[in-house]
């Protein structure tokens, strides 16, 4: 993932108002490895329920404002499957996050929601050395699986975040 600027990504988001992003309290830029992710996503440390989730599309930086559904848990789920990552190692910490749609749609009232990784870790599971059992000792399947999984990330998510941007 290319490096984004503060501006670039309060700019991005597609359902989110201009106050709505000017509010949002992003993670530190500096310190992330930028090389490493696949899409940039984090909790609103000030709004607990409030998340966010920015990536490039058509090669362009694209936000979506999440809102977390369970307030009592903190939106976090017992057991399930992130729908981005599909990492079936992890899923002991996956949240139902919701987006309103982008434009008028939005404005009405209509949503899509998804499982997600809670903390946004999809990019470090979909990295993880593949398993005995996923790929034996084959250092090339290896690579093929991490690099098919990586690819089924980003496809996941952007499709996702399009989505959002339509307006059904």
């Amino acid at each position: 993932m290319n490096p984004m600027t503060e501006k670039q990504i309060r700019a991005s988001f597609l359902n989110a108002s201009k106050r709505e992003a000017a509010q949002a309290t992003l993670p530190d830029l500096d310190g992330l490895d930028w090389e490493r992710l696949d899409y940039l996503g984090w909790r609103d440390r000030k709004a607990p329920l409030s998340a966010y989730v920015v990536l490039e599309l058509d090669g362009e930086p694209t936000g979506v404002l999440l809102r977390s559904t369970d307030a009592k848990a903190g939106g976090k789920r017992t057991k399930g499957v992130c729908a981005w990552c599909e990492d079936v190692v992890v899923t002991e910490d996956v949240s139902m996050y919701v987006a309103k749609r982008g434009g008028a749609s939005g404005r009405n009232g209509n949503t899509i929601g998804t499982l997600i990784c809670t903390e946004f870790a999809c990019s470090r599971n979909v990295r993880r050395t593949p398993t005995f059992t996923e790929a034996g000792n084959d250092p090339a399947m290896r690579e093929l699986i991490t690099d098919r999984r990586i690819a089924g990330l980003r496809e996941r998510a952007a499709r996702f975040v399009a989505e959002v941007g339509s307006t059904r």
